[in-house]
Formats: structure tokens, sequence, C-alpha cells
């Protein structure tokens, strides 16, 4: 098993990533997958040029799938560990034009509450590549 380890700051999204998350197909397949119910929402990470093209990595790893239901996009799970201390996952929307330089986390907690994260905060994720 490889660790990619990726640096980022923290910044709000638009509520998409809540939205996909309670969709009952997805947190289903979270639950089944990743072994943990997902807390509604996810945690927005920004990443640098250098990060992104780390994260870019991820395209060609073997990942655990999201199976859409019918006229959603597919989405492709990591599991990982945030600033070594929970246990979580990264979700990559398998949707056009998603940008390059963004991780989405999951969690089964309130990653912002638990770790007291605000926007800007730097953190770090390590990812899990098999």
């Amino acid at each position: 098993m490889k660790i990619l380890r990726i640096k980022g700051i923290v910044f709000s999204g638009k509520g998409e990533g809540a939205r996909f998350i309670e969709l009952p197909w997805v947190k289903k397949q979270i639950t089944e997958k990743l072994g943990f119910t997902p807390y509604r929402g996810t945690l927005n990470i920004e990443l640098t040029k250098e990060e992104s093209e780390k994260r870019a990595l991820l395209e060609k790893a073997q990942a655990i799938e999201i199976s859409p239901a019918k006229g959603f996009s597919r989405g492709r799970c990591f599991k990982a560990n945030l600033m070594d201390k929970l246990e979580c996952a990264i979700i990559i929307p398998e949707v056009p034009n998603y940008p390059e330089d963004v991780i989405e986390v999951i969690a089964s907690t309130n990653l912002r509450k638990k770790l007291q994260l605000r926007d800007g905060d730097s953190v770090e994720v390590k990812i899990l590549m098999e």
C-alpha cells in the first residue's frame, strides 16, 4: 500500500457535496464500501499547482467506486487520514469540468468542528493507494 500526502487550504464550497452525500444511494454505498456513515457534507481543500499534480496520480489509481443512480455521475473514493488524527476518505466526483485543484474529504463527523478548522487553514491528507 502506498501513501500519497497532499496538503491544501480549507475553503467553503457551495453545498453541492452535502446534497450529494445525503442521497440515499450514495450514503448506503459509502457506509458499505468505506465502513462509516458519512456526515452530511464535505471538507473542501484547495490545492497548489504542485499538490494538484500529486492529485492527478489518483486518476490512474484503483479507487472505491460509488456507482451512480440514473441521471447522476460516478464518484471515486480513496480511504485517507486527515491531520494524522481522523480516518476519512476523499471523494472525486466524475463530473465535467470538476476542478483539478480541489479535493473533498468525507468522514463520519463534521471535520470543521472536530478539528476546529476555518477557511484558510492548512491541512494534510494522507491518501491510501492500492
